[in-house]
C-alpha cells in the first residue's frame, strides 16, 4: 500500500515469524490465503467495532465455511512503542488491545492478522518496524497474530535482498507460525526469490477498482511487469494481469504471486468486470482477500465471493497457476483505448484442465480454444496426447447464486435471532468447506457444486467455443470425457 502522500523509492526489508521454517515448509497458505482486509474500503478509519463486526458477518454470510479465514487489521493501528519499546494500539480505536480482539476473533474460528512496515514509517506514517524486527514479532506473537502484511515505505534505502531477508527473518523467530505476506510491490523481483521466505509477495503496484482504466500514478504498463522501476498504485485489473503473466509459475504451494486485495463489490467496475477480476485472481492462484464493506455487501457480490466451482480452483492444492497461452490486441477498444483478448490454461488436479476466455474488447464475441492450445504446455503443436481425447465441459461461472437467494442469506444473517438459518440456504449453490474438509475432499468425491455445470464435449482435436461479454470471461473445467453413469477418469496432465 502507497500513501498518497508519498511515492518513494523504497524496497522490502523481509522477514517472517516462525521459527526458522522455510515458507514452503511451515504449513501454511499450501493453498493461496483467503480473507478480509480492512484498507480497500476504509483506509485508515479502522476500529475495533469494525473489525469485529466484520469477522461476525464472515461467520454469519457463510462466508467463513467457503474458506475467508483471516480478519486484517490493515495500516493506522499504532499509537507508537511505550517506555520498554513495545509498539502498543490506539486505545481510542481499540480499547480492548489487540490481544483481547485477537481472542474474540480466535473464539469464531477466524484468524486475526496486522501490518507492519519494512521502514522507519508504515505508509500511513504511522510508526515502522525497522531496526525493531525482534521485538516487534514478539509482540505480535504475544497478542495471538496470525498474519502478518508487511509493507514497503520509507525504508531508508535498506532494499530487500535476499541476503538482507535472510538475516532479518532468522533473527525474527518468535515461536508462532505467522503467515508472512510481502508487501514490496515487485520493487525487487521478490518472485525470482521470495520462496522461502515469505507466503506470499506482492508483484505489481496497488490495485484501484478500475477494469483498465491507465493512470499516471501507475506508470509501468502491464508488459513491464519484470522490469517496473516505480510500480505506483492506481493500477488496474488488466495491468496487474498482464503484469504476472511473464512468471505465473513462481507460484507454488505456500508461497504465492499476491495480486492485491480484491476490489469485488466496491463499485468501480460493473458485474462482469468483477467476475473476470475474481475469476483471473483465482486462476493465477492469487491470494483472495476481500476489501469490501461486509455489512453493505450486496447479493452480485456475495454471489461472485462464494462461487464454490471457482474457489474450488482456488483452493485445491493440486492445482498449479494458469499461463497464458495467447493473446491479441482488437479494433473494438473502449473508452480508454483499450482492447485485447487472452486465453488461458491450467492443470487441475485429477488430470482436469482449466481454460479461461477472456474478452477485455468493448464487444461481446465468441472465442474459441483449441485443444492444440489448451494442452499446449502439455507438448506444443498439438503433441500432447491429450488432444487426441474427448473431453467434458464444465461452466465455472453456470450456476451461480441467484440474487434472490443471495439476498435471502444477507437478510438471515442481519437476523440472527431469526428462525432462519444462513447456513442451510442457498446449499445448491454454495460449498461449507469446513463441514466437508476441505476443497481437495470434496473434489475427490466428484462433488457436483465443485465442477460448475456440464455443457458439453469437446471432441479429439476439437475446440471449446463461447460468446464472452465484453470485459468478461468464460471460465471452464476440462474432464476427459466419459459416457453417462460412467465415473470420470484421472489422471496427471
Amino acid at each position: 500500500m502507497f500513501s498518497w502522500k508519498l511515492i518513494s523509492k523504497t524496497a522490502a526489508v523481509v522477514f517472517f515469524l516462525c521459527n526458522f521454517a522455510d515458507a514452503i515448509d511451515n504449513g501454511l497458505a499450501i493453498t493461496p490465503q483467503m480473507g478480509w482486509n480492512t484498507w480497500n474500503s476504509f483506509g485508515c478509519d479502522s476500529d475495533q467495532d469494525l473489525l469485529l463486526s466484520t469477522a461476525q458477518k464472515i461467520v454469519d454470510l457463510g462466508l467463513r465455511d467457503v474458506g475467508y479465514n483471516y480478519v486484517l487489521q490493515d495500516d493506522c493501528w499504532s499509537a507508537g512503542r511505550n517506555s520498554t519499546g513495545h509498539l502498543q494500539a490506539d486505545t481510542t480505536k481499540f480499547p480492548d488491545g489487540m490481544a483481547s480482539i485477537a481472542d474474540k476473533i480466535h473464539d469464531m474460528q477466524l484468524k486475526f492478522g496486522i501490518y507492519s512496515d519494512a521502514g522507519s514509517l508504515t505508509c500511513g506514517q504511522y510508526m515502522g518496524s525497522l531496526g525493531n524486527e525482534t521485538i516487534d514479532a514478539q509482540t505480535w506473537a504475544s497478542w495471538g497474530v496470525d498474519y502478518l502484511k508487511y509493507d514497503n515505505c520509507y525504508n531508508e534505502g535498506q532494499s530487500g535482498t535476499p541476503l538482507i531477508t535472510s538475516a532479518r527473518y532468522r533473527a525474527m523467530a518468535s515461536g508462532r507460525h505467522i503467515l508472512y505476506s510481502m508487501c514490496n510491490w515487485g520493487e525487487d523481483f521478490p518472485w525470482k526469490w521470495a520462496q522461502t521466505v515469505a507466503n506470499s509477495w506482492r508483484m505489481s503496484g496497488d490495485i484501484t477498482d478500475t477494469f483498465d482504466r491507465p493512470d499516471s500514478t501507475c506508470p509501468c504498463t502491464g508488459d513491464q511487469g519484470i522490469d517496473c522501476a516505480l510500480p505506483g498504485f492506481a493500477c488496474s485489473t488488466m495491468n496487474i494481469l498482464n503484469k504476472v503473466a511473464s512468471f505465473p509459475d513462481k507460484g507454488i504451494n505456500g508461497a504465492w504471486n499476491d495480486m492485491d486485495m480484491l476490489e469485488v463489490g466496491n463499485g468501480g467496475m460493473t458485474d462482469v468486470e468483477y467476475v473476470t477480476h475474481f475469476s483471473m485472481w483465482v486462476a493465477l492462484k492469487s491470494p483472495l482477500i476481500m476489501g469490501n464493506d461486509l455489512r453493505n455487501i450486496t447479493p452480485a457480490t456475495l454471489s461472485i465471493l462464494s462461487n464454490p466451482a471457482v474457489l474450488a480452483v482456488s483452493q485445491d492444492p493440486d492445482v498449479r497457476p494458469a499461463f497464458r497461452i495467447w493473446r491479441y490486441a482488437v479494433g473494438d477498444t473502449d473508452a480508454f483505448g483499450q482492447g485485447e483478448i487472452q486465453m488461458w490454461s491450467a492443470s487441475l488436479s485429477g488430470g482436469d484442465a482449466l481454460v479461461v476466455l477472456l474478452n477485455a474488447g468493448a464487444a461481446k464475441r465468441q472465442m474459441n480454444a483449441t485443444l492444440v492450445d489448451i494442452f499446449w504446455r502439455s507438448g506444443p503443436g498439438g503433441r500432447a496426447t491429450q488432444v487426441g481425447q474427448a473431453w467434458d465441459v464444465y461452466d465455472l461461472w453456470a450456476n451461480r447464486m441467484d440474487d434472490a437467494t443471495a439476498q435471502q442469506i444477507i437478510n438471515a444473517a442481519a437476523n440472527r435471532s431469526a428462525a432462519a438459518d444462513p447456513s442451510t440456504i442457498g446449499t445448491q449453490f454454495r460449498y461449507n468447506a469446513t463441514a466437508m474438509g476441505g476443497y481437495a475432499a470434496g473434489l475427490a468425491q466428484n462433488s457436483s457444486v465443485l465442477l460448475g455445470k456440464k455443457i458439453g464435449v469437446v471432441q479429439p482435436h476439437g475446440s471449446l467455443t463461447a460468446t464472452v461479454p465484453a470485459h468478461g470471461v468464460g471460465m471452464f473445467r476440462l474432464r476427459l470425457h466419459s459416457s453417462d453413469g460412467d465415473t470420470p477418469s484421472h489422471r496427471e496432465l
